[in-house]
């Protein structure tokens, strides 16, 4: 039927056609309009938030806007994510299991497994698409992290971006974070710079609230009667840990008192306000995880403000959801808007290790920096040269009640995040709590319901696998409904659960914080089992005294298993980062550009460290020579870049703080035709460090050695002919992009054999 195909087909003309017009009858072709008073739909998604961080539900921020949303609307505490970012978000837009879309994990993160490819199927289309082909305007705004990494780029396929997936309009970033201070931004499918610095008070969260607030009034500007839909994910509060003074000041000397305090206060606080069931035992904190007495003074000086800032973080985070929902409380849209606000993807993160760190994006792949990089650098914590991380202790408070952390998709500190629900015009309750069982997927069949339009049989005339969500909309006018999920498998990283009738069956393996080296011990790791009908923290283990109904869950999670993709298990993390593992063929061991206006991801640029190659410059120098980056990788933080000052080879690399390394050549450049050449050769040790030699016109000019080496620096671009974004050198800060200013005719690289 018509009615279950997208796009809908084209009218059938039903006027009459005679000799000439005027005796004819015309019937134009009207476009698709959404049902009659179907509600604008606000999906706000924040990152990173643990169920007891926010003030709403407990936690030590103060969250007000958050309060107040939920003070008029409905709040969940017994709702569900995936344990990390992309897995979610697909799960969220499409109302189907994250491995059922194949995102089993990040994007970044993709092998060729079909719960694992991190691309989405053509055959579950998102909830933006439908809601577009049944006549809504829709844009998304922010943190994107569901294109597949290899797409990420000028040449595409644009077909999985946003703008490919049912989104008419994308402002934001595409891959798991960005620097809030400098963005790797996109409009559309178009690189873009900030409008401001962070000198001039920029921040991208301000940003993409600024750019959603002036769409969403165009749509209205330009049609009183098209509603809208608007995906607002939120970069806060994923690391880097990034916000300003003003915001950091606040919260000056409020988590001197530690993570083990901080988790009694908050599941108290959860108690007194009925967040959390009489009686919820708060668990207790792991053998992993230091105690905050036994941490010298320095340490916990460096970890209250690492916490300060996170919490800092979150509140402007807060003030900003709350500018866009004031703005349409003032055009008096906010009535008849269904927003369903989930606080967090998954719980909060411990990736940046026990000790906290100054680079998250060091921490990422696998190297931890120590407390001594960050306490050297204290008062920097929040700002433009800092990439913070709280420390796992912290993580682990901001889960309070529950045990562990993001990634970890076997208990609830890593998939229980707080949902609000507020949408005056369809919900006559306000202020009341609500605690059915559900999860991320349950979201889409819930805004299709409201919207009484139907779920898609075929889109593009491609077969749709049906939603596997269930609304929610039951339990919006009814506390005392009966829960309507009955049974969700959880896994992450050989993380597993299974939750069924009130039971869940677990599993962990690992550590979140050990990026790197988990062993493959997970098929012997011990299986947990909670009553959590009874038991809402998961604080008493039942499987000693219970083996037969472990072994029934576990039976029912083989079953989940097998049937929505989640095979073969993986417990690698940062290792499925190698983009060889998303390549098709043998791997590339050259690459070349033509021209100096190339930019690019780095997993799409040339593959060179910590592999033995060489790059080649073909330059034209004008009279009197010329200077200028001629290629780079990487961001302040870490990266390498070649260029010439002074009419001399330059070759930087930089990498956190245990390399840095600036290689000056001995020969200038002559005018005219030149061929520059840096040529890296391995010495074997596994930091991937080695010998770099620079070359001109074949003629040796300078060589010097490089401790470390890595195969990813940082989110921003690899480039030809400039540095765009932060400097890799800051010998050239002070002259912008330094763009070269002699003509780059090609740039080769090349892997040595």
């Amino acid at each position: 039927p018509a009615s279950g195909q997208l796009p809908k087909p084209d009218p059938a003309f039903t006027g009459k056609i005679g000799e000439t017009y005027k005796d004819s009858t015309p019937s134009y072709p009207l476009p698709v309009t959404a049902p009659k008073g179907a509600p604008n739909v606000l999906l706000v998604m924040l990152d990173d938030v643990g169920f007891g961080m926010c003030s709403t539900f407990g936690g030590p921020v103060p969250t007000p806007h958050l309060d107040q949303l939920a003070k008029n609307g409905l709040t969940y505490n017994r709702f569900h994510t995936t344990a990390l970012c992309s897995p979610t978000r697909a799960a969220f837009l499409t109302g189907r299991n994250h491995h059922a879309v194949g995102m089993g994990v990040i994007i970044e993160m993709g092998t060729g497994y079909p719960g694992y490819t991190g691309i989405i199927p053509k055959s579950t289309a998102l909830v933006s698409q439908t809601l577009r082909d049944n006549g809504y305007a829709t844009a998304m705004f922010g943190k994107w992290h569901n294109t597949p990494e290899g797409d990420i780029g000028p040449a595409g396929p644009f077909d999985r971006w946003p703008t490919g997936l049912g989104f008419d309009y994308f402002y934001g970033f595409n891959q798991g974070e960005t620097d809030q201070y400098y963005p790797t931004l996109y409009r559309n499918t178009t690189w873009v710079k900030p409008p401001k610095r962070p000198d001039q008070g920029y921040h991208f969260t301000a940003d993409m609230t600024d750019e959603a607030i002036a769409w969403t009034r165009n749509v209205r500007a330009a049609n009183p009667d098209k509603p809208w839909f608007n995906y607002f994910s939120t970069p806060g509060v994923h690391a880097p840990h990034q916000v300003s003074k003003e915001w950091r000041d606040k919260f000056k000397g409020q988590f001197d008192h530690g993570w083990d305090q901080q988790r009694e206060k908050t599941h108290a606080r959860q108690l007194e306000m009925g967040i959390i069931p009489k009686g919820t035992k708060l668990t207790p904190r792991p053998q992993d995880i230091p105690a905050w007495a036994d941490q010298p003074a320095d340490a916990r000086k460096v970890y209250a403000r690492l916490m300060e800032n996170y919490a800092a973080y979150m509140a402007y985070t807060d003030a900003e959801v709350g500018r866009l929902i004031e703005s349409l409380k003032q055009s008096g849209e906010l009535d008849n808007t269904l927003l369903m606000y989930c606080v967090g993807d998954n719980g909060a993160s411990a990736e940046g290790g026990l000790e906290g760190t100054f680079s998250e994006i060091a921490s990422l792949i696998g190297i931890q920096l120590g407390l001594e990089s960050t306490l050297k650098r204290i008062d920097q914590i929040g700002e433009p040269a800092s990439e913070p991380h709280v420390p796992v202790g912290w993580a682990w408070a901001m889960n309070a009640p529950f045990q562990w952390t993001k990634q970890v998709a076997s208990h609830f500190g890593g998939t229980r995040n707080p949902l609000v629900v507020h949408w005056p015009k369809g919900i006559r309750a306000k202020g009341e709590l609500r605690s059915q069982f559900h999860h991320v997927i349950d979201v889409v069949p819930t805004v299709l319901e409201a919207c009484k339009i139907p779920e898609p049989k075929s889109v593009n005339g491609i077969r749709q696998k049906p939603i596997e969500g269930v609304s929610m909309l039951y339990s919006f006018d009814d506390a005392k409904a009966k829960d309507r999920r009955t049974t969700q498998y959880f896994e992450m990283a050989t993380n597993r659960a299974i939750y069924h009738d009130g039971w869940v069956a677990c599993s962990i393996y690992g550590r979140p914080w050990q990026t790197l080296g988990r062993g493959e011990g997970f098929l012997k790791a011990p299986w947990e089992l909670y009553n959590v009908a009874d038991d809402f923290s998961q604080a008493d283990n039942l499987a000693a005294k219970m083996p037969e109904k472990l072994k029934e869950l576990q039976a029912k999670f083989e079953a989940e298993a097998r049937k929505y993709d989640v095979y073969p298990l993986d417990p690698r993390f940062s290792e499925r980062m190698d983009p060889k593992l998303r390549a098709a063929g043998e791997p590339k061991t050259s690459w070349t550009y033509y021209g100096s206006g190339v930019a690019l991801p780095e997993p799409i640029g040339p593959q060179t460290f910590p592999r033995g190659h060489t790059i080649t410059a073909s330059l034209t120098l004008p009279k009197g020579g010329a200077d200028g980056v001629i290629t780079c990788t990487g961001s302040f933080s870490a990266g390498w870049s070649l260029y010439v000052k002074g009419g001399k080879p330059v070759f930087r690399y930089t990498f956190f703080d245990i390399a840095d390394v600036t290689i000056t050549g001995t020969e200038s450049l002559p005018e005219g035709k030149v061929t520059l050449k840096a040529e890296f050769t391995p010495d074997g040790s596994k930091e991937g460090g080695g010998t770099l030699k620079l070359f001109v016109n074949d003629k040796a000019a300078g060589e010097g050695k490089l401790t470390r080496s890595s195969f990813r620096h940082s989110l921003e671009p690899f480039e030809v002919g400039r540095d765009s974004i932060t400097t890799v050198d800051p010998a050239y800060r002070d002259r912008g992009e330094f763009p070269f200013a002699g003509t780059i005719e090609k740039g080769t690289f090349e892997l040595k054999k």
